[in-house]
């Protein structure tokens, strides 16, 4: 088999990068092993929320040049900071293509509501979520957080308890209670099945619509702002729209314990995306190692693939990091197991000493969460010291930064994605 793009990964770095391919009209295949970290995900997308110094980010195209100065080696850093912002803004456009329902700007973060009755500020935001603008109060005084009947995905009392303690809701008077929906007694007594992947594929398919929205007219009582657990539409956002606009309240969701449905959808829609433009996902398939012929690689074989190797004029490394081992962690080794690429020493984390790789802290960041490959400003992948002409890296297998500490884990996957389908279309 052989394609102009074989693109190693599934998750948001893999499909951004292959939906920008195939609209130039490349050839893509996308080689899936499985749930990727999008799937886990909050459907809030941050692009930088925080430097490295700890200083809170607000305007991210001025906190760009201070985080060239703190963090040489950040992919933001080697693109640039006039392309990060391109690339930002490209996928702001896609997004409103895809209709992903997702409102923000790179001019500055706003905040958004957490499961936990938290703040936290972000990029991209689903707009079924409560947010806050310049930390201004909560549009809405009464607010009922509804749960759902022996789903412990979903905490009312703790999130109402927090957020009883953020000045923004100071104003609001806060209720609780569950829904009662009698389908779900057959998952409640599979206690693994009572997730909210599963909930609401049936709430979606075997309940009376009407009586949903009864039920959640009932339990809202004067309230005239509803939060709800993530499982109302399994696809997309129709669903829970459709729920919004037959009970007249102003319903909001918050994603649970993974697996999160908003970053689900998220994914599926952009999966459907990829391949309604004739890309080519290979599902449940996994790279095992490669070859090279004159520095650059030749084949990628699988394990679906053994003996039939896969070819392309170039290859685009979007396996992530630990996660979904894109990175492999031993006792004294840190490794990426494809290509066998070089990975990055940083200030905080040394791949030859295994005393720098922890923090003995245990809340505090990892140093180990900044390992990842070593790219150039093209994001091309260096090996044994060299560049490596046709292989890219995108997304956290890449080196050099702590997308959890940082806030800036989704960003980074979108504007390396976006560069380096730039990187190909403008290649000979």
């Amino acid at each position: 088999m052989n394609f102009d793009v074989v693109i190693i990964g599934g998750g948001l770095a893999g499909l951004t990068c292959g939906i920008a391919l195939q609209e130039q009209g490349k050839r893509c295949a996308i080689i899936n092993n499985g749930q990727a970290a999008i799937d886990f995900a909050s459907g809030s997308m941050d692009l930088l929320s925080q430097l490295p110094s700890g200083q809170k980010v607000e305007n991210v195209y001025q906190a760009l040049d201070e985080l060239s100065q703190q963090a040489p080696e950040h992919p933001y850093s080697l693109i640039g900071k006039e392309r990060v912002l391109a690339k930002a803004q490209q996928f702001e456009q896609l997004a409103k293509k895809l209709r992903l329902d997702l409102i923000g700007s790179t001019a500055h973060n706003h905040t958004k509501v957490t499961p936990l009755g938290g703040l936290r500020r972000t990029w991209l935001s689903p707009n079924s979520v409560p947010m806050l603008e310049d930390n201004a109060p909560f549009a809405h005084q009464k607010i009922a957080i509804l749960g759902i009947e022996g789903y412990h995905d979903f905490q009312p009392q703790l999130l109402a308890d927090n957020l009883k303690r953020q000045p923004q809701f100071s104003h609001c008077e806060l209720t609780i209670d569950y829904l009662n929906i009698p389908e779900l007694d057959y998952l409640r007594e599979n206690s693994r099945e009572f997730r909210s992947v599963n909930i609401a594929q049936l709430l979606e398919h075997k309940l009376s619509f009407n009586e949903l929205v009864q039920e959640i007219k009932q339990k809202a009582k004067e309230a005239d702002a509803v939060f709800l657990p993530a499982c109302f539409g399994l696809d997309d956002q129709s669903f829970f729209n459709g729920l919004k606009e037959a009970t007249r309240l102003s319903l909001y969701e918050l994603p649970t314990l993974p697996p999160s449905l908003l970053g689900g959808r998220q994914r599926k829609q952009l999966r459907h995306y990829f391949e309604s433009l004739g890309g080519l996902m290979i599902n449940g398939d996994k790279a095992l190692s490669a070859t090279f012929e004159a520095g650059k690689v030749k084949h990628i074989f699988t394990s679906l693939h053994e003996d039939d190797p896969i070819g392309a004029e170039h290859f685009v490394l979007a396996s992530g990091s630990f996660f979904s081992n894109g990175l492999v962690g031993e006792f004294e080794r840190v490794y990426e197991p494809v290509f066998e690429a070089d990975i990055l020493n940083s200030k905080t984390f040394d791949k030859s000493d295994r005393l720098t790789w922890t923090h003995s802290r245990f809340a505090s960041p990892q140093p180990y969460q900044s390992a990842g490959v070593v790219i150039n400003g093209s994001c091309q992948v260096q090996k044994a010291g060299e560049t490596i002409e046709n292989l890219y890296a995108v997304g956290s297998v890449i080196g050099g930064y702590n997308g959890i500490e940082l806030g800036c884990g989704s960003g980074v996957a979108i504007v390396t994605a976006l560069t380096v389908a730039e990187q190909i279309g403008a290649a000979k």
